[in-house]
């Protein structure tokens, strides 16, 4: 049985070493496309060159563009102020809530990437804080938003659909109810006199057509009329889930209950300041990528280089899933994204002093380096588990500026525990069973 036992050893380290090439290539493979993502200038410029030398045609590399906030993209901020004298007190959050949502459905049609819609209130007086990165013509801009909401119904004539007499100024409110006998969200309609007796016509000539409802003129709800409807209740149903009924709901009220806005503060951020922001938070983080390579070289040697080497494979991970989320940078952002490079490290100290005792101890390279990453995890998941729940909470009741801090943090604390555990432990077992296992002074054994 002795002799058994020893002839399967052998050929164990061997599948071992083949897996860990397997995956180191992996991770090459995967730092390729990945940097390629975000960087495809080179990808593209070496596929020009084989094309040209080789007569090949290897296409260029997706192009995903980083998405920049007001602070580093320039743009414009705006402040209205609400006048809800004439809405009751409360109906005064819905009323907020639905002119949020229509001046994003205009915000998003005028073509802004990433905009900020939100709604401050300080003491009875409503502010609407509206964020425009990169809009060029402001005065259209201004102009678009500013509108009070227009809300109308339309009957259907042929292909197309024809205004009527029925407005937003008809419609009393509007509200979610739901079916007693399926139990599923249905929209109520209720207008004044006025406009039940134009409902009731507009019905009755409309039996078997749709009545479209425009907010804006875009169609919101496009139901059909299954009879004339008297006494100016109504019901829309639909396959509606709850959140398209709160939304169909809110976007009514907008209309039927309109707030008038007035602009009370315009700021415009340039791109040159957001450049020169930009240039200084690479800066900083170069300088500060700097002292940290210096630092893990000089103490951890071997390791250090290693976790150099992790620490790439991260930020390019991080900067992927910058893209693929897709997250907008703004400087708090990309504070978060510092925070958590230094977390990161934090994480490979924690292994490499583990992994000293463990070495000191005599253990091999291998056991140490298992017994290192064991030791060390429960700190690592603590710390990290900590940071990630802030992060969620800095996320769900923070501003707009806190948000961008948390989603970059809890990001890249994600990644950085799988660089620290994973990729680290990868580039270690790389070596386990050469000649570089034998020198101890490269591990950092003073």
């Amino acid at each position: 049985m002795g002799l058994l036992y020893s002839e399967k050893k052998p050929k164990q380290k061997s599948k071992q070493k083949a897996n860990i090439r397997l995956r180191v290539l992996a991770i090459f493979i995967f730092v390729i496309l990945a940097g390629s993502l975000n960087y495809p200038v080179i990808w593209d410029k070496t596929v020009d060159y084989l094309n040209s030398t080789l007569s090949l045609k290897l296409p260029h590399f997706y192009k995903m563009p980083f998405k920049l906030g007001l602070d580093l993209q320039g743009g414009t901020h705006l402040i209205y102020k609400a006048d809800l004298t004439n809405i009751e007190s409360g109906e005064r959050t819905n009323s907020m809530e639905g002119i949020r949502d229509v001046i994003e459905r205009r915000v998003n049609l005028f073509g802004v990437a990433e905009p900020l819609v939100q709604i401050n209130k300080i003491e009875d007086n409503y502010r609407l804080i509206v964020e425009l990165p990169g809009v060029k013509d402001v005065h259209e801009a201004i102009e678009m938003i500013g509108k009070t909401p227009f809300l109308e119904f339309r009957e259907e004539s042929g292909e197309e659909f024809v205004a009527t007499a029925l407005t937003g100024r008809y419609l009393k409110k509007s509200q979610m109810e739901f079916d007693q006998t399926t139990s599923r969200p249905q929209i109520g309609l209720e207008f004044d006199s006025e406009g039940a007796e134009l409902f009731e016509e507009i019905t009755a000539r409309n039996i078997g057509k749709r009545l479209a409802i425009y907010l804006d003129g875009a169609p919101v709800s496009v139901p059909m009329v299954n009879s004339a409807i008297s006494g100016g209740k109504a019901q829309i149903t639909g396959d509606f889930t709850n959140e398209e009924a709160r939304t169909l709901v809110k976007r009514l009220n907008a209309g039927a209950l309109p707030v008038p806005m007035t602009l009370i503060s315009q700021q415009s951020i340039g791109a040159s300041l957001g450049e020169t922001s930009l240039a200084l938070s690479l800066k900083a983080v170069l300088i500060g990528l700097v002292a940290i390579a210096l630092f893990m070289l000089l103490y951890y040697r071997l390791p250090g280089l290693l976790a150099l080497f992790s620490l790439a494979v991260y930020a390019i991970i991080v900067l992927m899933m910058f893209k693929l989320v897709p997250v907008t940078l703004t400087l708090a952002g990309i504070a978060g994204f510092i925070l958590s490079l230094g977390m990161a490290v934090d994480a490979n100290v924690l292994i490499f002093e583990r992994m000293k005792e463990e070495l000191k101890s005599g253990k091999t390279l291998g056991g140490s380096i298992d017994e290192g990453f064991k030791r060390a995890w429960p700190s690592i998941r603590d710390g990290n588990v900590s940071t990630i729940i802030t992060s969620i909470i800095l996320f769900w009741f923070g501003t707009s500026i806190i948000k961008g801090f948390a989603l970059t943090l809890f990001i890249g604390v994600l990644v950085s525990m799988f660089t620290a555990i994973v990729i680290t432990k990868i580039f270690l077992k790389f070596f386990v069973g050469t000649k570089i296992e034998n020198i101890k002074w490269l591990y950092g054994n003073h």
